[in-house]
C-alpha cells in the first residue's frame, strides 16, 4: 500500500508499465487500462509465469473468501515457488543445465497448479515451450494433448505426495521418464593387494541373480594409483539405458568384482620363481543403491560413499581346508554377494570411495542437461540388452558372452587343474581377428581373453562377461575359439604347460541367423595342441552338444575320434551364455526370410503371414529394413493384388508396435518413410497410396468391430499419413489430400457415428476426421461436393454431417481442459459449416429444390455451435478470454452473422421455421455480445411479420417466445441490457410497419414485464431469504395467470409449493395446491370436515414495513401482513426477519415513518402485531353455522387487519386518565386473503383511502401543534406560521382541491358506488379542518411579533375565503370549546 506522495497502491496482478527510467528512478509510469495491451519484453517462460500468477491470484482470493483453507494454503505455496523461480529466471545468471532444470520445474509446477485448480491443460513442445496450434498439425496437437495429460497425471502423483513413492517405490518424476542413467565417479580405491588389479563395476539384481549392465573396467596399479596415471580424478562412468522395469526391481546393487593380476598365491614366501600375470579372484565390494536410483534418496554428486571391499576367504582360493562343494551349492557370484551383504564385519578400511547421482534421460539427453557431469571423456556402460525405449539410429552390433562354468577331470594328475580359459576371435581360415574383444567399458579392445583362475577347482564358475564386437560384413566368417590350459604357480612348470582341450562356436548359423541368446553347452575337444589351433580339424564338427549327446559322449568320441585328429572329451564340459544386441543381425528365420524375400519368393506369403508371430522388439530393431522390404514388395507386385492385404496387415502390425510406449520414438522413422514415398515418384503416388486407402476404407468401415489392436492401428496409420502430409517440406499434397477425402471422409464420419462416445478409439477417430477437414482447401470441398451423383446423396451427406457436428459440439469427446484441441476443432468445424452453407444456398434454396429438414438441421447446428460452453467468453477469466480472442477471435460473431444472412435468404420459406426456430434464435440473441445481439434481434420482428402475413397474427411466435424465455432466463441467459435492446430494436423495426405497431407494442410490453419478473426471480433464487424467493415466485405465477398461460402458471405453483415445504409452511403449501385444484374444479367438502374435527391453534399476524432504498424494488417502502406460525411469538418472528437482512435497522415505532426514512439508502424494518377482522363469507351469513366454522374464519381467510394504539388529546385529568384517552385505529387490507399461497401479502390502500389517510394526518398534525403551543409559550412561532400558511395559501386551498377533482365528481360516484361512506368521511375531514385552522390562526395572532403582523393579516384574509368556500360546500363544524363559549355568550345576552 502506497502511503507517500510518490508511492503507488497496487493489488496483486495489476500491471504497471514503466515508460521511462533513469539511474534507477522511474520517470514515468502508467496503469494498464482494460482495453490496452502492453507487450512485455520478458522471455516467453517469464511471461507465462506472470500470466499464471495473475490468474491464480484471482482464484487464491476467492478461495480465501470461501474459507477453503487447505486449498488456499496449497495455492499460496505454489505461487511463492513460482515467484521465487521467476526471480531466478529474470536474473539471467543460471548455467545452461540449471536453466533447463529450472524450466522443467517451473512448467511442472504450472501444469500441476492448473490441474488442481481445474484450469486448462497447457500443451508444450519437447523443449517445454507452449505449443502454437497455428504451427502444429491436428494430429500432432492431439498427440501432444495425450502426452501432456499422461505427464501431468504423473506429476500430480509427485506433487500431491511431495515425492511420495508409489507401490514400486519409484518417485513419480523418475517414473514419468522412459530412460534413466546412473552417474558414478570413482574417487579412490584403497586395498592392500600389493599387485596390479582389475576393478569390474556393474549393476546387479540380487533377487534374480543377474548382472544387468556392462562392466566398467578400471585397471589399478600396485602403487595405489590407476595404472594409467592420467585417469586419476577422471574415473567417471554412466550406466545408461535403464528403464522403468529396471527401477521397479526390488533391489539394485552396485557391485565391484576385484581381480588381482600376479602370482598364484599372495602368501607364498618361497624364493622359487613364480608365474606372474595370472588373473586371480581377490574380493568384492557391494552397495545397495536402490534408494538412490529410484529417487527415494536425494544424492548430491559431491557426496562421497564408502563401499567396503571384502576379500575372498582363503579357503575359497585354496580349498583343502574346507569342502568346495559346500561353498558352491549355488552360483558362485550370488553366494559371494549374499555372504558379503549379510555380513557386517569390518573391512579394515579397505574399499572404494565413489560419488554418484541418478540422472533422468538417455546418454544424448544427459550430455545436454548435465554437461558438468557427463562429457565426452565420461565412459558409457550400456545395459546388457536393448533398453525399454529403443531409439531410431541406435545402431548396435554387440555380442555379450558370459563364461559360465566348466567341469574338468584331473585325469592322471593327483590334484585338480588350475584351469585358464583363453578365448580368441578367429575367421574361417583360423586367423585371429585383432581388437575384437572388450573386457569392459572404458578399456581398450584386446586380441584375446584370459579367464580368472580358480586354484585346483574341478568345477569353476567364472561368471565373467565381456563383449565381442565384429564388423557386420565379417560375421558370417567368424567363430570363437576357446583354449583350456592348466596354469602352474611355478614359472618353470608353467612354461611347459600346453592347451589340454578346446571348444568353439560359430556366431552365425547356416540359415543366416545369429547365435541364439541363452546358454550353450559346447563340445570339448581333446587332441594335439597344434591340431586344436588348426581350423581344418574342428570347424566342420558340431560345436554344441545336444541333450541326447550328454548321455552318449563315448559314442561321439568313437565316431569322431578320427576326424581331424580331435576327439570329444566325455569327461569335460564347458558352458557359455550369449546375448546378442544387434540392429543388423536377427535370430528369427521368418524375419530374415522377409528381409531377403527375393532369394526365396515362394516363401513370401508365409513370411508375411508369420510377421505377426515375431517378437515386436526384433521387428522394431529392423524397422527400416522391414519397411524397405514391404514397400518394395508392393512396388514390384503392383500389377496384382496378391500381396496387398498381406502387406497392409503387416503395416498395421508395425503401426501397432510403434504405438507401444517402448517403441514410440520409432514413429518418426515411420513418418519419414511415409513422407519419402508420398513425396517421391509418380509410381509411389499412383500405387502405394491407392492401395493403402483401399485397405483403410475397409478397415474403417468396421472400426466398431473386430480386434481392438487392428482398429487402433488402422486409425494410427491414417493419422501418420495425415501428419506427414501436413508438413510444409513434403512437397505438393493436393492430390494426396483429395484422394483421402474422396476415399475416406464419409467412412471416417460414419466411424465416428458408429463407435459411440464410450469407445476407447473415439478421440483418435474424431482427431483423424478433424485433421482431414483441416487439410482441405476450397478446391477440395468443391471437388468432393461434385462427386455426389444425385441431390439425394448430397442431402444425406450434409444432414449426416450436420447431425454429427451437432453431437460433437454438444458434448466434446475430449476432456474439458483440452481447450486448445477443442478450439482448433471449433475453428475447423466453423469453416466446414460455412462451406456447406454455401452449397445449400446454391443447390437447395429454390422452391423446387428446397429441403426443409436440411435447412432445419443447419440452423440447429449453427445455434448449437454459437451457444456451446467452450465459446462463452463471459464465463472465462480475463486471462483465458484474452488468449482465446488473440488466437481464434470470437467465433460466435462469425457464425451469428452467418445465421442472420442464411435466415434472410429463406424468403417465403421462413414460415416453415416458425415457431420451431424461435427457441434456438432466442438462445442466440441472449448471448451477451452487443454487436451479435443488434444483428440478430431483428430476426424476431421478421418472424412476427412473416407469421402475421400468413395468419393475421403472430400468436404462435408470442407463445413460443414466452415459453422459451422462461427457461432461458432461469438458466442464466439474459440481462437488463438485453431487455433494453429487445424493446428498442423491436419498436424501431415496427415504426417502419405502422399496421403492426400497436401489436408489437403490446408484445414488447408483455415481454418486458415478463423479463423484469424473470430477472428478479433469477436474482433472488440464489438469495438466502426464502421469503424473497416466494415473493418473486408469486409475482411470476400471477403474471402468467393474468396473461392466461395456464401451463406456466401451474409450473410456478409447484415451485412455490416446494419452497413452502422446505420451510415447513404446510398450510401455505396446501393453499398453493388449492389454486391448482380450483383449476381442476375440485370440491371443498373435505376441508370443512377437517375444520369441524381438528383443533387448530390460532396464529398471530404481523405487519412488516420495509423502508429505505436499500431494499429491492418489490419490497421497498411497502407494508406486508405476515401470518405467523403456530405459537410463534412476535420477538421470534422479528428475530428471524432481521437475520434475513443483517444490515437492516429496527424501527421501534408503529407509526408511518417520514420521507427521511423512506428515501434513506439504509434498510429499516418495522414490525408489530395486528388483529384479523372477521369477515363471514356471504354464503354463511344469517345461517345456522357451527361455532367451529365461525372460529375458523376469525383467523383464516381474512383480508382486513387492524392495529389500535392509545393517543392523548386535550388536557390530562390526573384523576381520570380515560377522560383524555383517544384510540387511533389503523386498518390494513391485503392484496389476497390469508392464509394463502404466501405467509404474507402486501397491504393495499386505494387512492380514496390514501386521501382520507392523508387528510386525517394533516388534521392530526394541526391539532398536535395547537396543543403544543397552548402548553408552551416559549416555542418559536415559525413552525406554526409555516404549517398554517402552507394550508390556507390560495395555491394550495387546504390541500384538498385535487381531491375534489378526483373523487367529488358524478363520474367517480357512478363507477364506485361502494365508496359512498368513504366519500362522506373525506368531506367530513375537510369540513373539520376549518375550525382547527381557525383555532390555530387565533393562537398565531396572539403570539405573532410586530414585524410578522402583515404576514398574519394576509394569512387571516386567506383563511376567511377558504372558510367561506368549505362551509358552503361541506357544512359547518365547531370545536367543543368554541360551542361552549358561544352558548355562554347567548346566555349572557338573554
Amino acid at each position: 500500500t502506497g502511503k507517500g506522495e510518490k508511492q503507488l497502491s497496487l493489488v496483486v496482478g495489476e500491471t504497471v508499465y514503466i515508460q521511462e527510467a533513469s539511474e534507477g528512478r522511474i520517470l514515468k509510469e502508467s496503469f494498464k487500462k482494460d482495453d490496452e495491451v502492453v507487450t512485455s519484453a520478458e522471455m516467453p517462460l517469464v511471461k507465462e509465469v506472470t500470466t499464471t500468477l495473475r490468474e491464480w491470484g484471482t482464484i487464491w482470493k476467492q478461495l480465501f473468501m470461501a474459507n477453503k483453507k487447505e486449498r488456499f494454503k496449497q495455492v499460496q505455496g505454489l505461487m511463492w515457488d513460482l515467484m521465487e523461480w521467476r526471480s531466478q529466471l529474470l536474473s539471467g545468471t543460471l548455467p545452461g543445465d540449471e536453466f533447463k532444470e529450472l524450466k522443467q520445474k517451473v512448467t511442472s509446477k504450472i501444469d500441476y497448479g492448473n490441474k488442481i485448480l481445474e484450469l486448462d491443460l497447457v500443451v508444450r513442445d519437447v523443449n517445454g515451450n507452449i505449443l502454437d496450434p497455428d504451427n502444429a498439425s491436428v494430429i500432432s496437437l492431439f498427440r501432444a494433448h495425450e502426452d501432456a495429460t499422461a505427464t501431468i497425471n504423473e506429476r500430480i502423483k509427485e506433487e500431491q505426495s511431495n515425492v511420495q513413492m508409489d507401490h514400486s517405490g519409484v518417485s513419480a518424476r523418475i517414473q514419468s521418464s522412459p530412460t534413466h542413467s546412473l552417474y558414478v565417479f570413482v574417487r579412490n580405491f584403497v586395498c592392500r593387494i600389493g599387485e596390479e588389479s582389475e576393478l569390474f563395476m556393474s549393476l546387479y539384481d540380487p533377487n534374480k541373480q543377474v548382472i544387468i549392465s556392462e562392466n566398467y573396467l578400471v585397471r589399478w596399479g600396485d602403487k595405489g594409483f590407476p595404472k594409467d596415471v592420467e585417469m586419476l580424478n577422471n574415473l567417471k562412468v554412466v550406466f545408461t539405458d535403464l528403464g522403468n522395469k529396471d527401477l521397479n526391481r526390488e533391489k539394485i546393487y552396485l557391485i565391484c568384482q576385484i581381480v588381482r593380476v600376479g602370482r598364484m598365491d599372495l602368501k607364498d614366501t618361497s624364493t622359487k620363481k613364480f608365474t606372474n600375470g595370472l588373473r586371480r579372484p581377490f574380493g568384492v565390494a557391494v552397495m545397495d543403491i536402490s534408494d538412490i536410483i529410484k529417487g527415494k534418496m536425494e544424492c548430491d554428486e559431491e557426496k562421497q560413499h564408502f563401499i567396503p571391499v571384502h576379500p575372498l576367504p582363503y579357503c575359497f582360493l585354496f580349498p583343502p581346508c574346507i569342502s568346495y562343494r559346500v561353498l558352491t551349492e549355488n552360483d558362485f557370484l550370488h553366494t559371494l554377494l549374499n555372504k558379503v551383504t549379510a555380513s557386517r564385519g569390518d573391512s579394515g578400511g579397505q574399499g572404494l570411495w565413489v560419488t554418484m547421482k541418478a540422472l533422468v534421460g538417455d546418454i544424448v539427453q544427459i550430455r545436454k542437461e548435465y554437461p558438468h557431469l557427463v562429457d565426452r571423456s565420461t565412459v558409457v556402460a550400456r545395459k546388457l540388452g536393448f533398453p525399454e525405449i529403443i531409439m531410431p539410429g541406435d545402431i548396435r552390433n554387440d555380442i555379450y558372452l558370459t563364461l559360465h562354468s566348466g567341469d574338468f577331470d584331473k585325469y592322471n594328475k593327483t590334484t585338480q587343474k588350475n584351469v585358464e580359459v583363453i578365448m580368441l576371435v578367429c575367421d574361417e581360415e583360423g586367423k585371429i581377428v585383432p581388437n575384437a574383444i572388450c573386457l569392459g567399458a572404458g578399456d581398450q579392445p584386446v586380441h584375446e581373453y584370459r579367464s580368472v583362475i580358480y586354484y585346483q577347482i574341478k568345477q569353476p564358475r567364472w561368471m565373467e562377461t565381456f563383449k565381442v564386437a565384429i564388423p557386420l560384413e565379417e560375421m558370417q566368417r567368424i567363430h570363437l575359439r576357446f583354449m583350456f590350459r592348466h596354469r602352474s604357480s611355478q614359472e618353470s612348470k608353467d612354461k611347459s604347460e600346453k592347451n589340454f582341450a578346446m571348444a568353439f562356436v560359430r556366431l552365425m548359423k547356416e540359415d543366416g541367423t545369429v547365435l541364439k541368446d541363452g546358454t550353450h553347452d559346447l563340445v570339448v575337444f581333446k587332441g594335439d595342441s597344434k591340431r586344436m589351433e588348426d581350423v581344418a580339424s574342428y570347424l566342420s564338427l558340431p560345436s554344441e552338444r545336444s541333450h541326447t549327446d550328454v548321455h552318449k559322449g563315448s559314442t561321439l568320441m568313437r565316431n569322431n575320434s578320427s576326424v581331424g585328429g580331435l576327439s570329444v572329451s566325455s569327461r569335460d564340459s564347458f558352458t557359455i551364455s550369449t546375448l546378442v544386441c544387434s540392429t543388423k543381425l536377427t535370430q528369427n528365420v521368418g524375419l530374415l526370410g522377409l528381409l531377403k524375400w527375393r532369394t526365396r519368393p515362394e516363401l513370401l506369403k508365409s513370411n508375411l503371414q508369420d510377421l505377426k508371430l515375431i517378437d515386436g522388439e526384433e521387428v522394431v530393431k529392423f524397422l527400416q529394413d522391414t519397411l524397405d522390404a514391404l514397400f518394395n514388395i508392393m512396388m514390384e507386385h503392383s500389377q496384382t493384388d496378391d500381396y496387398d492385404i498381406l502387406v497392409f496387415d503387416a503395416l498395421i502390425y508395425i503401426i501397432g508396435l510403434i504405438a507401444d510406449r517402448k517403441f514410440q520414438h520409432f514413429n518418426t522413422v515411420l513418418e519419414a518413410y511415409i513422407k519419402q514415398h508420398f513425396s517421391a515418384t509418380l509410381a509411389y503416388k499412383d500405387i502405394l497410396l491407392p492401395m493403402m486407402l483401399k485397405e483403410l476404407s475397409g478397415a474403417l468401415s468396421g472400426v466398431g468391430e473386430g480386434p481392438h489392436d487392428d482398429r487402433r492401428n488402422s486409425v494410427e496409420l491414417l493419422n501418420n499419413i495425415l501428419e506427414v502430409l501436413s508438413r510444409k517440406d513434403v512437397g505438393q499434397t493436393f492430390q494426396h489430400i483429395q484422394d483421402i477425402v474422396k476415399s475416406l471422409l464419409r467412412d471416417i464420419n460414419r466411424a465416428v457415428i458408429m463407435i459411440g462416445r464410450e469407445h476407447s478409439l473415439i478421440t483418435r477417430v474424431v482427431a483423424c476426421m478433424t485433421a482431414i477437414l483441416s487439410q482441405m482447401d476450397d478446391r477440395h470441398y468443391s471437388s468432393y461436393i461434385e462427386t455426389f451423383g444425385g441431390t439425394s446423396d448430397l442431402v444425406d451427406f450434409l444432414m449426416e454431417t450436420f447431425l454429427l457436428f451437432k453431437d460433437l459440439i454438444g458434448k466434446h469427446v475430449y476432456p474439458s481442459d483440452w481447450v486448445t484441441m477443442i478450439m482448433v476443432q471449433n475453428r475447423v468445424f466453423l469453416r466446414a459449416i460455412n462451406t456447406y452453407a454455401d452449397t445449400m444456398n446454391h443447390k437447395f434454396l429454390d422452391n423446387n429444390d428446397f429441403e426443409v429438414q436440411l435447412w432445419n438441421n443447419y440452423f440447429h447446428l449453427a445455434v448449437a455451435f454459437i451457444t456451446q460452453e467452450s465459446l462463452q467468453l463471459q464465463h472465462f477469466s480475463p486471462t483465458k478470454r484474452n488468449k482465446i480472442l488473440a488466437k481464434y477471435g470470437d467465433m460466435r460473431r462469425l457464425i451469428g452473422f452467418a445465421i442472420r444472412d442464411m435466415w434472410y435468404k429463406l424468403g417465403v420459406n421462413k414460415i416453415c421455421f416458425i415457431p420451431g426456430m424461435v427457441g434456438p434464435m432466442l438462445e442466440m440473441t441472449l448471448i451477451p455480445e452487443e454487436e451479435l445481439r443488434r444483428a440478430t434481434i431483428p430476426i424476431f420482428f421478421d418472424m412476427m411479420q412473416c407469421e402475421h402475413n400468413h395468419t393475421g397474427h403472430f400468436r404462435k411466435f408470442e407463445n413460443e417466445i414466452i415459453l422459451k424465455l422462461d427457461h432461458e432466463v432461469e438458466g442464466g441467459g439474459g440481462d437488463v441490457r438485453y431487455m433494453e435492446l429487445l424493446q428498442t430494436i423491436l419498436l424501431e423495426c415496427a415504426q417502419e410497419r405502422p399496421p403492426l405497431l400497436a401489436e408489437v407494442r403490446n408484445f414488447v410490453s408483455l415481454v418486458t414485464g415478463l423479463l423484469e419478473r424473470l430477472l428478479d426471480y433469477r436474482t433472488v433464487m440464489s438469495d438466502d431469504s426464502r421469503n424473497n424467493r416466494m415473493s418473486c415466485t408469486v409475482n411470476l405465477l400471477n403474471f402468467y395467470k393474468d396473461i392466461n398461460r395456464e401451463g406456466m402458471y401451474i409450473r410456478y405453483l409447484y415451485k412455490l409449493r416446494d419452497l413452502h415445504l422446505d420451510g415447513e409452511n404446510f398450510t401455505e403449501a396446501a393453499y398453493t395446491l388449492l389454486l391448482h385444484s380450483k383449476l381442476l374444479k375440485k370440491q371443498q367438502a373435505k376441508f370443512y370436515e377437517n375444520i369441524m374435527k381438528i383443533l387448530r391453534p390460532k396464529p398471530d399476524y404481523f405487519a412488516v414495513g420495509y423502508y429505505g432504498s436499500g431494499f429491492p424494488q418489490f419490497l421497498r417502502n411497502k407494508v406486508f401482513i405476515h401470518r405467523g406460525k403456530e405459537y410463534e411469538r412476535r420477538e421470534d418472528f422479528q428475530g428471524q426477519l432481521m437475520s434475513q437482512f443483517p444490515s437492516s435497522l429496527r424501527l421501534n415505532t408503529t407509526t408511518m415513518p417520514g420521507d427521511d426514512i423512506k428515501n434513506s439508502p439504509q434498510q429499516y424494518i418495522q414490525c408489530f402485531t395486528v388483529q384479523p377482522v372477521l369477515e363471514i363469507p356471504p354464503r354463511l351469513k344469517n345461517k345456522p353455522v357451527p361455532d367451529q366454522i365461525i372460529n375458523f374464519y376469525k383467523s383464516n381467510y381474512v383480508q382486513k387487519f387492524q392495529y389500535s394504539r392509545p393517543v392523548r388529546k386535550g388536557k390530562v385529568d390526573p384523576d381520570n386518565e380515560f377522560a383524555s384517552m383517544w384510540i387511533e385505529r389503523t386498518t390494513f387490507n391485503t392484496a389476497y386473503k390469508l392464509p394463502g399461497i404466501l405467509r404474507w401479502f402486501e397491504t393495499t390502500v386505494s387512492p380514496l383511502e390514501n386521501a382520507i389517510e392523508t387528510m386525517g394526518n394533516t388534521n392530526e398534525k394541526i391539532l398536535t401543534m395547537i396543543n403544543q403551543y397552548q402548553c408552551d409559550e416559549t416555542l418559536p412561532i415559525n413552525p406554526l406560521s409555516m404549517l398554517l400558511n402552507g394550508i390556507v395559501d390560495p395555491a394550495v386551498m387546504g390541500g384538498f382541491a385535487k381531491y375534489e377533482k378526483a373523487f367529488f365528481t358524478d363520474e367517480y360516484t357512478q363507477e364506485h358506488p361502494e365508496d359512498k361512506e368513504k366519500l362522506f368521511r373525506l368531506k367530513d375531514l375537510i369540513a373539520w379542518q376549518i375550525p382547527l385552522l381557525g383555532r390555530g390562526i387565533s393562537l398565531h395572532g396572539k403570539r405573532v411579533t410586530d414585524d410578522l403582523r402583515p404576514f398574519h393579516d394576509r394569512m387571516e384574509e386567506c383563511f376567511k375565503q377558504l372558510k367561506k368556500k368549505v362551509e358552503k360546500e361541506y357544512g359547518v363544524r365547531e370545536l367543543v370549546r368554541e360551542r361552549q363559549k358561544r352558548d355562554r355568550t347567548d346566555e349572557t345576552l338573554m
